[in-house]
């Protein structure tokens, strides 16, 4: 692994280096929830926590960048953060006749 001595970079070299430590961390954390995102699939019943709020579950309906967006039961749209999902534990009793997601033939 190669050494850098930031003690001999000069200002703009720091800043560049700096930019550039940062854009890595950003790229990997997308990695992480893009493979995170692939454990669940279109249509999956999810569930997450709501921050202070009481579990939510819903159907996932979409795959976006950083986050999936989860149609609640109560019909409120959620962009979450995949990591904060999981396979909601009534996915097999859910009434179909209420899913928010179409299938196209």
């Amino acid at each position: 692994m190669t050494q850098i001595d930031i003690d001999r970079l000069s200002e703009a070299e720091l800043i560049n280096l700096n930019h550039r430590i940062v854009e890595r961390l950003r790229f990997l954390g997308q990695v992480r929830a893009h493979a995170r995102m692939l454990e669940f699939g279109i249509g999956d019943r999810v569930c997450f926590q709501a921050g202070e709020r009481d579990l939510v579950e819903g159907v996932l309906t979409r795959y976006n960048r950083k986050t999936v967006t989860v149609i609640a039961d109560d019909g409120r749209q959620w962009n979450v953060s995949p990591g904060l999902l999981r396979i909601a534990a009534s996915r097999d009793t859910a009434k179909t006749e209420t899913s928010n997601v179409i299938q196209l033939k």
